[in-house]
């Protein structure tokens, strides 16, 4: 019935994309991609290759962009024991060279973005030298990229936590990288996240007062190929967007072993996002892997190395694209 009432007053459109995303009245200069560990690369490709959908990017527990080169072998060695470390400098280069070639977005759209890169110094499975290269990618693409001057980048490397993603409540799992990897630290990371992207809230967060929905993603196929995800993804919609009033959106990428098939909805209802969400006007997007033996993934990871194929971190990667087309039928105006 809130469904019907919503209709009837003006509030979520109904858009016919078949996978069941609401059509919203989205603001394409609130956006931003924000990832734990996998989804950090992830999230991290998706600014790359699309910088004027999303020039905003929280990564937590990543390295630079482009660091496994298409190799699983470089991505469990140089991008995340650090031995040795990614070579920043060349993979700028390459970002570069690659952004000239039309391979991912041009860099000028970076311009104003913001960039958040949160990890801990006790993190065991991505070495702290590994996201501090993440922070040195991006300070090096601004200092090289006359255009870029006003990308503003924090990086956030001093705090004590291991492989997780803080929340705001404390507990004695915040130095262990164990499921569902939401480390109780007493540090609200989606607090922050949201401050970063967007700017000082303008209260604080209570409950999430939206809704949770779940959404078709074979739907959103490109081109029918199949992207290697779930057959179902979450977006939360905060009280504003489902009255109709103007939204920013993120897309948040869980991270190895977070995907719902792993961890119920533990990633997707309490990482904080929705919370925060609810003060911001800010849609969640939740995209879901899946797990498989061919290709070769079995703990549900976001292709960072290849597996999708060999253009997986470019325009034409087929989970890049499958995300454009999320953020399509959400409503993200075609002209951004």
């Amino acid at each position: 019935m809130l469904w019907l009432a919503l209709l009837a007053s003006g509030g979520v459109c109904a858009k016919d994309t078949g996978s069941g995303l609401p059509g919203l009245k989205l603001d394409p200069a609130r956006t931003a991609v924000v990832g734990l560990s996998s989804g950090a690369y992830m999230a991290g490709q998706v600014q790359m290759a699309y910088p004027e959908l999303f020039p905003n990017a929280a990564l937590v527990a990543g390295g630079p962009y482009g660091c496994a080169d298409g190799k699983l072998d470089v991505a469990l060695g140089n991008c995340m024991k650090g031995t040795p470390a990614p070579d920043v400098a060349a993979l700028v280069a390459h970002a570069a060279k690659r952004s000239a070639a039309g391979e991912i977005g041009a860099l000028k759209d970076l311009a104003h973005a913001h960039v958040y890169l949160l990890h801990g110094k006790d993190d065991a499975l991505v070495a702290p030298a590994v996201a501090e290269a993440g922070a040195q990618f991006y300070r090096q693409l601004r200092d090289a990229t006359p255009a870029l001057k006003g990308m503003q980048v924090h990086d956030d490397g001093a705090r004590a936590f291991a492989h997780n993603l803080p929340v705001a409540a404390r507990g004695d799992d915040c130095d262990k990288s164990v499921a569902p990897y939401l480390g109780h630290c007493g540090f609200d990371a989606a607090g922050e996240i949201f401050a970063q992207m967007f700017g000082k809230p303008a209260r604080s967060a209570d409950k999430a007062q939206g809704e949770l929905r779940t959404f078709d993603q074979d739907a959103l196929r490109p081109g029918g190929a199949d992207a290697f995800l779930a057959d179902t993804g979450y977006v939360y919609l905060p009280p504003a967007c489902l009255a109709g009033k103007p939204c920013g959106l993120v897309v948040a990428f869980h991270g190895c072993k977070q995907n719902a098939a792993a961890v119920g909805k533990t990633f997707v209802a309490d990482a904080g996002f929705n919370r925060w969400a609810d003060v911001y006007d800010v849609a969640v997007l939740y995209p879901q892997t899946r797990a498989s033996f061919a290709p070769l993934n079995p703990q549900a990871c976001w292709d960072w190395w290849g597996y999708s194929g060999a253009d997986y971190d470019s325009r034409h990667g087929v989970q890049l694209r499958w995300v454009v087309n999320a953020v399509r039928a959400l409503g993200l105006p075609a002209g951004h």
